[in-house]
């Protein structure tokens, strides 16, 4: 395994770099078809072929009796030539960091093999360990290419729309500028970031946030450039500039994400010079050794150090965690879900305590009509009519709640006149010939308005729950009450089953909203624990607590006022992310949607990152050893060796892969 093919594109990341190749900010275009992940396997298939080419004249011409050997020597000494150029590259590259490659090791096995006069033996070492670097780069380009071919979603022209609204011709996406307007026709792909203008149409998000359900979009609802627009024209003022939109800037989050090594790879990376150090040692010493007190040849002694030197080489262990990490964080992205790292990704397999941030988190983060109760006299239906056409013209934070309400049960609002709001009660104004009031139980008492008791059992359940409450009536008479609260997210009370099933021991909701209402949330989800009435440092505070009797916490929250919390936590992940700067700048985990099921996912991928890096390691390790102590007792042929050596590699780097597929619980 080399590391020019394989560990410089896993180890080394343009997350140096914040604008790496592209053009104007884009990520590396690395995976995509003609990009370097793509170039570097074909540059070892290219070389794989001349060298097994030279490997089949040379055998022929061996075995061709009454032939000069020099006659074998010719095809074989253009394979070694032709098969060493990447070896003798990387080996100086690396010689001049201060260290030795793996590659070093294999060059040293293919130039001994012919020094002891068997260079077919040395050819075929260095045929199969070039095959194995060109199947290794093909297997993690399908890793590459998962992220590198999101940016193949950015169309590369728009129709641009003048300040009159009429279309003013193609451009291409590249030169959009904020302040611009393009039209968006049913079935294309956004061009930019944007806010919708006019038009009204469900879009296909699936690229940025992982939701498989298009989306409604209408006029001040932010679009994202390469998601998919259904069955309406939209037309959209571009916000963001291409190279920053939020598709370009998943990407180079990926990208910097490789070059955050997972715990394991660091400690393999460390490893691996002192342990090249070790082999050549070792090698030696066997030759000598098997020379001087075992009474072998000094040609066969040299051919079983090169042996050993094939089989100590720890191809497998070096790509055994970049392979399963890359493919995991591949996986994640795919589905919304970013790590901002391999470090991140490791740590999200441990933890075994998962905090909640409550409003906009396992709530919808807006309050929403919840129950109504009419009075006698009265219906539903019309108690909200009015009341809407009442709050039609008020600033209060559940008009809007109460609006939405009527316009989903489709209801024509009436218009309202002589609105005036009465600080400290509620608001009214005449609708429909009537004066309709709507406010608080003290507007209720100075309109004369009586409370029955089943109305007032009714309000005192509604407050247990931890909703708000108002009153409406046409002077002294009552037309009924209604009840609003944040609306708990769909799948909550399963996430957390699905949590506990995973291992996780202890669930708990950390707010700032009453104490009263995160029970409720509480209650509802099957929480273990629940902590209101939070300022931003309490919540860090008992995060804190939380760790020292933890393998690890994760802490769930919006992104923007749970900044503290979050990076208190061994993991902090900001969920409903997409277009929200702070919660991608703060957050180790990104989810780009508010989809709660994506907090199992993460964990659920990080727990089988962790098993198939545990699998690959002790897998390549323990074979490793196998090899090692038959090659240096009873020998084996080299061919065999690298046969063994570089079958090893593979299995490891096809099993990394098998994170690519799956996401949830069941994978």
């Amino acid at each position: 395994m080399s590391s020019s093919g394989v560990s410089d594109t896993t180890s080394r990341s343009t997350a140096s770099d914040p604008n790496p190749p592209g053009g104007k900010g884009e990520p590396s275009p690395e995976g995509r078809e003609g990009g370097p992940g793509s170039s570097t396997a074909a540059a070892y298939l290219r070389v794989t072929i001349v060298v097994s080419v030279g490997m089949v004249l040379g055998a022929l011409l061996t075995w061709v009796p009454d032939e000069p050997s020099l006659w074998s020597w010719l095809p074989l000494g253009v394979a070694y030539l032709v098969g060493g150029v990447p070896i003798v590259r990387e080996t100086v590259a690396t010689l001049k960091e201060g260290r030795l490659s793996i590659d070093f090791l294999m060059g040293a096995a293919a130039l001994g093999a012919a020094g002891v006069g068997q260079p077919l033996e040395g050819v075929i070492l260095i045929f199969l360990f070039s095959l194995s670097n060109t199947l290794e780069a093909y297997a993690l380009g399908r890793t590459r290419r998962a992220i590198g071919g999101l940016m193949k979603l950015h169309p590369e022209e728009a129709t641009l729309v003048d300040d009159t609204g009429a279309e003013s011709g193609r451009v291409s996406t590249d030169t959009l500028n904020p302040g611009q307007r393009i039209r968006v026709r049913p079935g294309e792909r956004i061009a930019a970031d944007g806010r919708v203008v006019s038009g009204r149409s469900e879009v296909d998000q699936s690229a940025i946030t992982g939701e498989a359900t298009p989306v409604l979009r209408e006029a001040d609802d932010e679009v994202f450039a390469g998601t998919i627009n259904g069955g309406g024209v939209l037309t959209v003022e571009v916000t963001r500039p291409a190279g920053e939109t939020m598709l370009a800037r998943i990407v180079r989050m990926v990208e910097d994400a490789r070059g955050e090594q997972a715990p394991a790879q660091e400690f393999i990376d460390r490893f691996a010079h002192p342990y090249t150090l070790l082999v050549l040692g070792g090698s030696a010493l066997t030759a000598v050794v098997a020379a001087l007190f075992f009474q072998m040849t000094w040609s066969d002694a040299v051919y079983r150090a090169m042996t050993l030197l094939v089989v100590a080489s720890p191809c497998a262990l070096v790509i055994s965690t970049p392979s399963a990490v890359l493919s995991a964080i591949a996986n994640g992205a795919r589905r919304g879900v970013l790590f901002k790292g391999g470090g991140i990704l490791d740590l999200a397999g441990t933890v075994d305590v998962v905090a909640f941030d409550k409003t906009g988190t396992l709530t919808v983060g807006e309050p929403r009509l919840l129950a109504s109760v009419p009075a006698p006299g009265w219906d539903t239906g019309e108690l909200l009519r009015l009341v809407a056409g009442v709050e039609a013209a008020s600033e209060h934070h559940l008009a809007r709640a109460i609006l939405q309400a009527a316009w989903e049960s489709e209801l024509t609002v009436p218009p309202a006149e002589d609105f005036h709001a009465i600080p400290g009660e509620g608001v009214e104004a005449r609708v429909d010939g009537r004066s309709v009031w709507v406010g608080n139980p003290v507007m209720a008492r100075r309109q004369g308005a009586q409370v029955s008791d089943e109305l007032a059992e009714w309000l005192e359940t509604q407050g247990a729950k931890g909703r708000s409450v108002v009153l409406a009536g046409t002077g002294p008479e009552l037309m009924g009450a209604m009840a609003f609260g944040d609306e708990l997210r769909t799948g909550a009370a399963e996430l957390v089953a699905d949590l506990r099933a995973e291992g996780i021991r202890k669930i708990l909701i950390l707010s700032g909203d009453h104490q009263r209402a995160v029970q409720v949330i509480a209650r509802e989800i099957g929480a273990d624990e629940a902590l209101g009435e939070l300022l931003p440092d309490q919540k860090v505070d008992a995060l804190r607590a939380l760790a020292r009797d933890s393998q690890g916490v994760l802490m769930v929250g919006d992104g923007v006022n749970d900044a503290p919390a979050m990076a208190a936590a061994s993991v902090g992940v900001a969920m409903g992310a997409a277009g929200t700067d702070v919660a991608i700048e703060t957050a180790d985990v990104v989810l780009m949607s508010d989809e709660l099921d994506k907090v199992r996912d993460l964990i659920n991928l990080g727990r089988r990152s962790r098993r198939v890096v545990r699998q690959n390691v002790w897998f390549s390790v323990g074979w490793m050893a196998i090899l090692v102590v038959v090659a240096s007792t009873i020998g084996i042929p080299l061919t065999l060796a690298v046969v063994a050596h570089e079958g090893s590699t593979l299995l490891v780097v096809l099993n990394g892969l098998r994170l690519l597929g799956g996401g949830g619980l069941s994978s």
